[in-house]
């Protein structure tokens, strides 16, 4: 699989480098000789070219280390007892590539050791069985709140970013949720709609074009915010038409200038003309090329790639061959849901999504929709599951090199819920995964964990120790059992904890085992952004 690094910095690795290189010209000889002289091996050794080949693959990986890390531990001396060991698992890094049955030793926090040598721990984890992989990454969640956050550790996220926009100025939003305390770690992104519709400031409607000093004043706040901690800019155009181009570039040019990504819920969500998914994406793509940002399309099977998918993922690799940054993410359901009172329920939906009334369903109710009844749930406003994704869509978005996992949700409390913000993570390693073979598990890893962390970690340092299961990184590790890891959320009954995720745990404590939740225990740190390595920066 292709890897996805916004890193301007050489990661050099040269120890590991140096192993791999050994590995390879070994092999290479040994291939060369036998295709030389196949009968010397049998003649002069007994050993066939089947054994050695073997041999050569039974040669155990070096184990994955954080490059130029200042987290980085001096080696355990002999009889060690770390603050927890995790024994016997297959530990697997997407980022190194590392796979092997092996130990992982815990000490403050940082992954210490990885070794297939026998460890020991204040606290250890019998791994045997499960796959010992890096926390997972949720790219597109929502604000932590303290009901929907254990519903993300129950489903293997470690650390939950708010790229979907994120409610609040940045000062005030990470001084409530630090306050507020959370299990995983949090981060969020400047809300561009939330900022121009806030009562108390702007107050434009959705349709409302803002002035030329309406967009300065949107500049002014996007760059505060990001000097305030935020590690991202978005939009929603979809949601807010009368969001001009001219103001998706002018805020962009702040996200190139600190050297953030652009997120964007894209404008349109369907092929039928007036609006289209190539059109949503072009004015994606045209941001990246007009600013030098990179660009990622949230949710793109529900919004910029629905019945035109193929098309779609062809429109970005060629603007990425163009050298446009562009990315994007899923979630790996085949209905989407937002308040029937939003701009996507606006008239004509059927014939844009291609549903009707009874398409739709009330999540925690199973109440399927008339028109009677829509206009009911409307004047409440809402939210409502849409089975509008084709299902093959979903695999397709997956089996793409340049596509992540994200929720788009995070549950609250009540029933009116999409089951993703329970269940995306178990999902996509149940059903895509072990079951219909969609892509490997090392693949769906690397969507969920390295994948995300690269996108954001060049500004958002925390992150270049995240997303990682290597010695140095910190010790956000999610453990669980490939056999039965399924997702259990349901339209029905969406606030459903997922099964199979055994172990959770957060900067080295335990915050889920095969018994429960430990909820007195709230490890989870802000994600912030950090501008000291761009000079050419300066503060308004």
């Amino acid at each position: 699989m292709a890897t996805i690094s916004r890193s301007r910095r050489a990661r050099g690795g040269a120890a590991q480098i140096w192993f791999v290189e050994l590995v390879l010209a070994v092999a290479l000889f040994l291939i060369a000789a036998v295709v030389v002289q196949p009968d010397v091996f049998d003649a002069t050794s007994g050993t066939s070219p089947d054994e050695i080949n073997q041999a050569v693959e039974d040669i155990p990986q070096e184990p994955p280390r954080v490059e130029n890390a200042t987290t980085t531990p001096s080696p355990p001396t002999n009889n060690h007892q770390f603050d927890v060991a995790i024994s016997g698992g297959r530990v697997m890094d997407p980022d190194s590539g590392y796979d092997e049955t092996a130990n992982v030793g815990i000490d403050d926090g940082i992954v210490t050791e990885i070794t297939t040598e026998e460890i020991t721990g204040k606290r250890e984890i019998d791994a045997a069985g499960l796959v010992v992989a890096p926390g997972f990454i949720d790219i597109e969640s929502y604000d932590p709140n303290p009901y929907g956050i254990w519903y993300k550790i129950g489903d293997g996220v470690t650390t939950n970013l708010g790229m979907h926009g994120s409610n609040g100025l940045a000062e005030d939003w990470y001084q409530t949720w630090e306050a507020e305390g959370s299990p995983a770690h949090f981060g969020g992104a400047f809300d561009d709609n939330w900022y121009r519709q806030r009562p108390d400031g702007m107050a434009l409607g959705v349709a409302d074009e803002a002035t030329p000093a309406q967009i300065e004043e949107l500049v002014d706040a996007a760059r505060e915010g990001l000097e305030d901690g935020f590690i991202g800019i978005e939009f929603s155009p979809e949601y807010a038409p009368g969001i001009s181009y001219e103001e998706i570039r002018a805020v962009s040019e702040v996200a190139a200038e600190y050297n953030v990504p652009v997120f964007f819920h894209a404008r349109y969500s369907d092929p039928e003309p007036p609006g289209t998914n190539e059109e949503a994406l072009e004015e994606v793509i045209q941001t990246g090329k007009d600013t030098g940002a990179a660009v990622h399309i949230l949710h793109l099977p529900s919004t910029g790639g629905t019945y035109t998918m193929k098309e779609s993922l062809a429109q970005l690799a060629a603007a990425r061959a163009e050298g446009v940054e562009v990315t994007a993410d899923e979630y790996p359901y085949n209905f989407w849901a937002t308040t029937l009172g939003s701009e996507r329920f606006a008239p004509g939906w059927q014939e844009r999504f291609r549903i009707d009334y009874d398409d739709l369903v009330i999540p925690g109710t199973g109440e399927r929709l008339t028109e009677e009844t829509f206009e009911i749930h409307q004047a409440n406003n809402d939210l409502a599951a849409a089975y509008a994704i084709p299902e093959e869509e979903v695999r397709m978005a997956l089996q793409d090199d340049h596509v992540m996992i994200g929720s788009d949700a995070i549950i609250e409390p009540g029933d009116n819920n999409h089951p993703r913000g329970a269940g995306t993570f178990s999902r996509v390693l149940g059903k895509y995964v072990r079951e219909e073979k969609v892509i490997t598990l090392m693949e769906g890893l690397e969507k969920m964990t390295i994948q995300p962390a690269r996108l954001l970690e060049e500004q958002a340092p925390a992150l270049q120790l995240k997303g990682r299961l290597q010695i140095g990184a910190h010790a956000d590790i999610t453990i669980f059992d490939p056999a039965t890891v399924k997702d259990r959320a349901t339209v029905n009954d969406p606030s459903r904890f997922s099964k199979g995720i055994e172990w959770v745990l957060v900067m080295g404590r335990v915050v889920k085992d095969p018994k429960g939740f430990n909820k007195n225990k709230l490890p989870g740190e802000p994600i912030k952004s950090d501008f000291s390595d761009l000079p050419e920066v300066t503060s308004p």
